[in-house]
């Protein structure tokens, strides 16, 4: 396990962010499984640092967002306490983006392909859709009610709920079961869209390209 972490780090975050999905339904509403929640959130930082490491990204700055992140997370899952959530969450979204940075920095690198930066394609999806989802988490901090849901559509969306967002507005599917309702949510979710795009066109595309026989 330990070998195929160091060899393909990038592989074992996207199976463990994908693995999250089906386990933070489980989490929403009680305090044990906020605590849960709170430890995976720093099991995952710490896939994605080591992702950065084998990037040609530094180290040091992924940890630097890390260190802080993981000591909230460590307080929310200790006290049972959501005040420390926007400040835990934006650290995350930074890391988050830092790391997707890192993981088109090792696919772009050079031009061959290999096993773990084609997990590096998914990971580098996961971890902008995680990032834009602790934004949402941000935003709605400081301006509440910036999002709406067809059901309890006045009340805070959860965690699963502002995920769900991301996914659907990243990947351009659009469901609209949340909505963004306020100008700068609004302007958030345009900015996740355009990130989208320009990941298929520029990253996925020269990676099939380079994928292709005869190219380089």
């Amino acid at each position: 396990m330990l070998r195929i972490l160091r060899r393909e780090p990038s592989a074992i975050l996207l199976a463990v962010q994908l693995a999250a999905l089906f386990v933070y339904p489980f989490m929403e509403g009680n305090g044990a499984g906020r605590a849960v929640f709170s430890l995976l959130g720093i099991l995952v930082m710490a896939l994605v640092i080591l992702a950065v490491r084998k990037s040609p990204a530094l180290t040091w700055a992924a940890l630097l967002l890390g260190g802080p992140a993981t000591v909230l997370l460590l307080i929310q899952a200790v006290t049972d306490s959501d005040a420390l959530t926007p400040y835990s969450s934006a650290l995350e979204a930074v890391l988050y983006f830092y790391g997707a940075y890192a993981l088109i920095r090792y696919m772009l690198a050079d031009h061959e392909i290999t096993r773990d930066e084609l997990f590096a394609v998914g990971a580098t999806f996961t971890l902008v859709a995680w990032g834009f989802a602790h934004l949402y988490t941000v935003w709605q901090a400081i301006e509440p009610h910036s999002f709406i849901a067809a059901e309890h559509p006045e009340a805070q969306r959860t965690w699963m709920e502002l995920l769900f967002l991301s996914f659907t507005t990243l990947s351009s599917t659009g469901l609209s079961d949340v909505v963004p309702i306020e100008p700068f949510a609004r302007s958030l979710c345009m900015v996740e869209q355009l990130a989208g795009v320009a990941y298929i066109a520029v990253v996925v595309s020269r990676l099939v390209g380079l994928s292709l026989p005869g190219r380089r």
